[in-house]
């Protein structure tokens, strides 16, 4: 197990609300407890962005559950990517969660990207249904546990009397599956509002400080602790699947290298791709294979078969503009270059067409002389090709 990271204690004496009051109990955790104390193994797996790649709350979450079940050997999964939301979770999910085989219980975290990368309410709802869904076809009897962390936009919601959208949509596909949700968004705010503590000197940033990794850890802690004290009393969730919210949601979401038979004008398969500008990079963004276009250049091609397809790419500072074209349909215009992408080589996901029907489809794609005006080039840098496989 990896090194693990204890947080000192912040809470304060006066503290007034309690977590549980928080928590949305729709399901049990019976499934994967039993499983540890049975088995004497558990696979546990963290998808989600930077907070939950960063060292803080899922290791303390990690060490938590190593001492309650001491005897266990558990194969923890930081499957957080940073700046990642719930389409990239859905399309790495079989990559990033299932590498080592069927999960037992899983942290899912995605409401700050969804909303900061200002995801499409559709491809939300996709995306966060397929994840459950993939982990559920994986193993019947996986155990999900989604959480909600906060930002000064989910903040700014909730003292209007407002639920967050993303928040919203979330909790639709958590009730549809029974999944239990700790809404560290709401949590926060209140808190603040009752004066525990301030945002700027405390809790400081959507990624949080010690402090504010402490309030996560505190209150998914007081949920793990209430789960195996009711295990007794309940049945585990069942392995029977309900019917899809959307039939287009991304359940089965595949990565592929692009990998052209030939040599194709305007573009280069680069064995280990790296920056030549020194700007920064993401892991595995870097010293990994990635098929590089520039303009001028020729139609690269993808055929594949499902409902939905996209492109992950590294968008950095010479991201430039493409168009594309699924079953010669007519070219639409993208530009790949982000907010972020000054100075940053950022891993992001387009989706470039869903809803399609199930079948064999080609996407087709071409760089422009069109770029943003902050972009200082007109490339194209592809990781990886993904679509929604049919079966």
């Amino acid at each position: 197990m990896s090194v693990i990271f204890i947080l000192s204690v912040f809470i304060s004496n006066g503290q007034k609300l309690d977590s549980k009051d928080f928590h949305s109990i729709r399901a049990s955790l019976k499934n994967s407890f039993e499983k540890f104390e049975n088995e004497k193994t558990g696979r546990v797996v963290f998808l989600g962005g930077s907070i939950t790649f960063n060292q803080g709350w899922r290791d303390s979450v990690c060490s938590y559950i190593q001492n309650e079940y001491p005897e266990v050997k558990f194969d923890f999964i930081n499957a957080g990517v940073p700046s990642m939301g719930s389409t990239p979770g859905a399309f790495r999910f079989k990559n990033d969660v299932l590498k080592n085989g069927k999960v037992d219980l899983l942290f899912l975290e995605a409401a700050v990207n969804d909303d900061t990368n200002s995801m499409a309410p559709t491809e939300i709802s996709r995306a966060m249904e397929g994840i459950v869904r993939h982990a559920k076809t994986a193993n019947p009897h996986c155990d999900i546990i989604i959480m909600h962390f906060v930002d000064p936009g989910k903040i700014e919601s909730y003292n209007k009397g407002k639920v967050p959208d993303v928040i919203q949509l979330h909790e639709k596909v958590a009730k549809h599956y029974n999944v239990s949700t700790i809404n560290l968004a709401i949590e926060v705010t209140e808190r603040i509002n009752a004066g525990e503590f301030d945002w700027e000197n405390d809790f400081k940033d959507l990624h949080p400080s010690p402090f504010g990794q402490n309030i996560y850890y505190q209150s998914i802690k007081q949920f793990l602790q209430n789960s195996i004290k009711s295990n007794e009393s309940v049945n585990g969730t069942s392995a029977e699947m309900p019917e899809p919210i959307d039939k287009y949601s991304y359940s089965n979401g595949i990565l592929v290298q692009p990998n052209p038979p030939k040599p194709i004008k305007g573009w280069k398969m680069v064995d280990s791709w790296n920056p030549a500008d020194g700007k920064g990079t993401r892991a595995n963004y870097v010293n990994v294979p990635m098929l590089v276009g520039d303009y001028p250049g020729k139609i690269i091609k993808f055929q594949f078969e499902g409902n939905a397809v996209g492109i992950a790419i590294a968008a950095g500072p010479d991201a430039g503009v493409i168009e594309y074209s699924i079953d010669d349909s007519d070219w639409r215009k993208l530009d790949l270059f982000t907010q972020w992408s000054k100075n940053l080589y950022l891993p992001w996901f387009y989706t470039l067409g869903s809803g399609l029907k199930n079948g064999k489809h080609m996407l087709q794609i071409r760089l422009t002389d069109a770029k943003n005006p902050e972009s200082t080039g007109n490339k194209c840098i592809l990781r990886y090709f993904y679509f929604n496989e049919t079966k």
